[in-house]
């Protein structure tokens, strides 16, 4: 009697993927959950779910202003919804472990959402006079991507192609043009406000360390939300200053960290950044 043929190996370990899943902070669970809903909502004919919460130029108005914030969930199948989702998670579960979840969510759900829609739509209808539909979490993938760049352009200023030296700020670019030729609905114009984003340009709209504390506590928040991240525990301290790195060729040492600073955000110093 022949033996049975021993089966391959797994090229990952389940119980590796499923630890990291249950550590998953409150917000990104919540984004994959609504991602997919949004998805299997999809099989259904009765009310399109596309139609409904693509970011459509002519469909934009007073009316349907929601749209500046579900464009984000919504995906046109199942490979447009796993890519996205594969290459959010991580970047968004450090987002909001080195943060904050109050932050990631008045970020996410706000201006990050919002200011790329509106620059689309400004562009999309008031100059091109185009009426192309964009969904998809990509522009979120690349405004976190943006942050890590400029991080690492901070240590690593350039990388070397042949006789030519590139600035490692200009990857997550390049990456959206391959990308713009290979998928369709890839926001272009999120990544102009990735690398704003990690320059620190839109520190104005990150809530006061006053206001987050005061209403974790007025809520109790960390009590009650299962997973929650709390202003005082993150990762890497208050919007996650790392350790100082020096760039080589320059004596000085350079602090990496997501907004691009060390400077405390949201609180009432003043700034050389406008």
């Amino acid at each position: 009697m022949a033996t049975p043929t021993a089966l391959p190996p797994l090229p990952f370990n389940p119980s590796r993927v499923r630890s990291y899943l249950v550590r998953l902070p409150l917000f990104t669970r919540l984004v994959l959950l609504v991602i997919l809903v949004f998805w299997l909502l999809e099989f259904q004919s009765v009310w399109s779910v596309v139609q409904w919460g693509s970011l459509i130029p002519d469909e934009c108005n007073l009316g349907t202003m929601y749209r500046l914030n579900t464009y984000p969930l919504i995906h046109t199948g199942f490979f447009h919804a796993a890519l996205n989702t594969v290459a959010l998670t991580p970047l968004l579960e450090r987002f909001e472990a080195e943060h904050g979840t109050l932050t990631a969510v008045a970020l996410f759900l706000g201006p990050l959402s919002t200011l790329p829609a509106g620059l689309y739509l400004l562009v999309e209808k008031a100059i091109l006079h185009w009426n192309t539909p964009i969904v998809g979490s990509s522009v979120w993938v690349f405004l976190l991507l943006g942050s890590e760049a400029i991080r690492t352009f901070k240590s690593h200023p350039y990388f070397s192609l042949g006789p030519y030296k590139i600035p490692t700020w200009t990857s997550p670019l390049a990456a959206c043009i391959v990308l713009s030729i290979l998928v369709s609905n890839v926001s272009f114009l999120g990544t102009s406000l990735c690398n704003s984003f990690g320059l620190g340009y839109l520190k104005v709209f990150v809530p006061p360390e006053k206001v987050l504390r005061w209403i974790e506590g007025k809520l109790n928040l960390l009590g009650r939300l299962p997973h929650y991240v709390s202003v005082d525990q993150k990762t890497y301290g208050r919007y996650g200053v790392l350790p100082t790195a020096n760039v080589a060729g320059n004596g000085n040492a350079t602090p990496l960290s997501y907004l691009g600073s060390n400077q405390r955000l949201g609180s009432y110093e003043s700034s050389g950044t406008n």
